[in-house]
């Protein structure tokens, strides 16, 4: 089954053309990274497959949902409640614990702060960070701070999690930590995972590998 779709998709700066009519299934439960060199547009893609940018042409299907089609609150509600994100930088607010961090999107869906405090809770337990719900991320390493990240990404149950270099600020250790966690998170949730990287571990760990060249998927492996 196919949880996104997408047709045709086309994007430009100026007349720099960035991603020129590209189109690709991605399957439930499936890993799928994308490489290339830098400036290739890879994560112009990602960004267009995750709502965060708009192309020019073509179409976005996130389980049957023609996303692309959404714009404003809609599109805001929908990429809050069905899409995780992870970056290369965690993006946690420092002012705020692990929990508390975890928990912003499910605030943002509206579920009361009980219910959301239990269920990060719940996912920092499963991703290992049990002895760190409390702490800030200050308090917390490197490899943490992207869990944390990534325990964020999958509160509200996404459909699909984007990542962009997710272990390129990572050490050796900790990228490979963060990847096995990626394959132990499908296996046991059936997530589905489309990840930008460099990092070739990574890349053949994958179910599927897409190359982009020039914003042409070249390669697929």
């Amino acid at each position: 089954m196919s949880i996104l779709i997408a047709k045709g998709i086309s994007k430009a700066y100026d007349k720099l053309k960035v991603i020129n009519d590209i189109s690709l299934n991605v399957e439930k439960g499936e890993i799928v990274s994308i490489i290339g060199a830098s400036g290739a547009g890879k994560s112009t893609l990602l960004q267009i497959l995750g709502t965060l940018d708009n192309a020019d042409s073509g179409r976005v299907e996130i389980n049957g949902q023609a996303v692309s089609s959404l714009n404003g609150k809609a599109l805001a509600n929908f990429r809050n409640k069905h899409l995780g994100f992870v970056f290369q930088f965690h993006n946690l607010l420092p002012e705020f614990s692990a929990a508390e961090n975890v928990m912003m999107p499910l605030l943002i869906a509206g579920v009361g702060q009980k219910e959301a405090n239990r269920k990060s809770e719940e996912m920092l337990q499963l991703l290992g960070l049990s002895e760190r719900v409390h702490h800030k991320p200050a308090e917390l390493s490197g490899g943490e701070q992207q869990r944390v990240a990534v325990a964020r990404a999958l509160i509200n149950n996404p459909m699909v999690v984007f990542a962009d270099e997710p272990s390129g600020n990572l050490d050796s250790k900790n990228s490979q930590d963060l990847h096995k966690l990626f394959f132990k998170i499908r296996d046991e949730l059936n997530q589905t995972f489309l990840i930008v990287t460099h990092n070739p571990d990574l890349a053949n760990m994958s179910d599927r590998i897409l190359e982009i060249k020039d914003g042409n998927i070249v390669k697929v492996k």
